[in-house]
Formats: structure tokens, C-alpha cells, sequence
């Protein structure tokens, strides 16, 4: 019952503003860059899968659209990040500026939703790269046969 009374009466200085103004700052920055970033992604994806498809020679065209969709997949898994990152800045923006707790607490579920998300990606990846190199051994293996 201490514990709850000790969480509501968390007090927000002007010095902890501070920093959240300037991190609001950055992550705005890094979002609006990535999503230019990720416009030239996508962009650059499907100039690749032109590219491979005028000069393609022996290759199916499973090679073209794998890569087209690798490339989507990529642009789809960032934009996400961007976006919670994004909202993250704009909720924080308007509870600096309003001193809106609702907006405050929208941004902070923002930042958690990122991180949280990114943590998710992160374990894919690692159970991709796993996966790829226990058939990468099993290939050998079976090879050395």
C-alpha cells in the first residue's frame, strides 16, 4: 500500500523536463531521418528488383521477388520502430508544452512499445541467425557424407 501512495507522488523537476526535452529533441531528429532513410529503402528495393529483373539471365524469377519481399519486409519491420519512436517525441512535445499527464503517459507507452518492439526483433533475428547456422552445419555435415 506504501509502495502505490509513493508512485503518485513522483514528482517531475524541471531538471528531469530538461533532459526529456532534449531527448524528445533527438528522437524526433532520429525518427524524421529514418524515415527518409526508409523511403530511399524502399525506393533502392524496388530499383534493385528492376535492375535484377532487365538483366536477368538464367535465374527465376523467385530470386527477383524474394528480394523485393526481403526488401519489404525490412521497410515494414523499420517503419514500425520509427513510428512508436515517433509518437514517443510528438505525445512528449505536447506534455512539455502543456504539462498534459495524459500526453505524458501516451509517451512514455510509445517509448516502452519501442523498446519492447525492438527486443522482439532482436530475438527473431537471434533465432534466425541460429536456425541458419544449425542447417548450415547439417548441410556440411551431409556433404562430408
Amino acid at each position: 500500500m506504501e509502495n502505490n501512495s509513493v508512485r503518485e507522488n513522483l514528482e517531475i523537476k524541471p531538471e528531469i523536463l530538461n533532459y526529456l526535452d532534449t531527448t524528445r529533441k533527438w528522437t524526433m531528429f532520429l525518427a524524421i531521418l529514418g524515415y527518409i532513410s526508409l523511403g530511399t529503402f524502399i525506393i533502392g528495393g524496388f530499383i534493385t528488383g528492376i535492375f535484377i529483373s532487365v538483366f536477368n539471365t538464367s535465374q527465376t524469377r523467385l530470386t527477383q521477388w524474394a528480394i523485393i519481399v526481403l526488401f519489404l519486409a525490412t521497410a515494414l519491420v523499420t517503419f514500425f520502430a520509427l513510428r512508436y519512436i515517433f509518437r514517443f517525441s510528438k505525445f512528449m512535445r505536447h506534455a512539455i508544452k502543456e504539462h498534459d499527464q495524459q500526453a505524458l503517459v501516451k509517451a512514455f507507452r510509445n517509448l516502452k512499445s519501442y523498446y519492447v518492439y525492438i527486443g522482439i526483433v532482436v530475438i527473431v533475428i537471434l533465432v534466425i541467425y541460429v536456425v541458419t547456422f544449425i542447417v548450415a552445419g547439417a548441410s556440411v555435415a551431409l556433404l562430408n557424407i
